[in-house]
């Protein structure tokens, strides 16, 4: 029986008492749970960072403007901006975070990871990753493998979509994912794995779902950008052994809790917050307006 990803406490038990790594006990549950076979879910997971790879290059290439005029080659203007604020690395994944989110925000392809919401967040700190430590394909596959069991188990102990946990649940998970996922590529125990993960959430809980005029745009793509940095910031702790003291486990049930406490108007309803501003609305009135079609009444004489 492989695991069934119920808790952090029960992954890394069940690795250690089974004598198997994360990657490992993860294709296990692919295999038993999804049917699957290795082959089809190394190849998936290479077709799904392909997509990841080609739609940060995108972002940063092709006109970048979404019908309603919020998102406008945002990605390029940070890229190719002169001044590094802290390092040309830091630069590229900020402007890679975004690029991958605003080709989802202007209709192009994506992954969701977990979410198209927050999928600019794995490209933007794999990619970058790979590019800094000149990491082969295989080992940012394994990354991905360990994120899809984090996900797992923020699914199962909250949520990952916004319209239940908040954006806490879409970029937060996110986030979390791929910090652990930079900790496992850089060779982190399991413990520091997880770390990253409680130090992640800690990070982002509480983060509400706000976006004007109810599209995936403004502030999320700003997010992805954002959280990308924390994954960053937190495997970077994470493995230099400095403890999230909340255990993991608890730092999700916590963002549930959150979660299920939070006003719906906070959740991806576009009523609350940006949203609710006087901009937020008088944009939100805008590009309904210039998306409402008319139709002819076919019965009328």
């Amino acid at each position: 029986m492989c695991y069934l990803f119920e808790s952090f406490k029960g992954w890394k038990a069940y690795c250690e008492s089974q004598n198997v790594s994360l990657v490992q006990s993860v294709i296990e549950y692919e295999i038993e749970q999804k049917n699957s076979s290795e082959e089809k879910i190394w190849a998936g997971l290479q077709h799904a960072y392909s997509v990841m790879k080609d739609a940060v290059s995108t972002g940063l290439v092709e006109e970048m403007t979404s019908r309603s005029g919020m998102i406008n080659n945002g990605a390029k203007k940070v890229y190719n901006y002169p001044l590094a604020v802290l390092s040309p690395e830091f630069q590229k994944l900020i402007s890679r975070a975004l690029a991958a989110k605003e080709v989802n925000s202007c209709m192009g392809r994506v992954v969701a990871a977990p979410t198209a919401g927050a999928s600019g967040i794995l490209p933007g700190t794999l990619v970058t990753l790979q590019e800094i430590h000149n990491l082969p394909d295989s080992k940012i596959l394994e990354g991905l493998l360990v994120g899809a069991g984090i996900a797992l188990i923020i699914e199962e102990k909250a949520s990952l979509a916004g319209a239940v946990g908040g954006c806490q649940a879409e970029t937060g998970s996110a986030a979390a994912m791929a910090a652990g996922g930079i900790v496992y590529c850089l060779d982190g125990t399991i413990d520091q794995v997880f770390n990253a993960v409680a130090i992640t959430i800690q990070c982002m809980l509480g983060l509400v779902c706000d976006p004007v005029a109810g599209l995936v745009e403004v502030p999320c793509v700003v997010r992805n950008a954002s959280a990308a940095a924390i994954a960053f910031s937190s495997a970077q702790i994470a493995l230099a052994n400095v403890n999230a003291v909340i255990p993991v486990d608890e730092c999700i049930e916590a963002m549930g809790e959150i979660g299920a406490s939070m006003e719906s108007r906070y959740k991806e309803t576009a009523l609350g917050g940006l949203a609710a501003t006087l901009t937020g609305q008088e944009i939100s009135n805008r590009v309904l307006i210039q998306d409402i079609e008319i139709l002819p009444d076919e019965n009328l004489p």
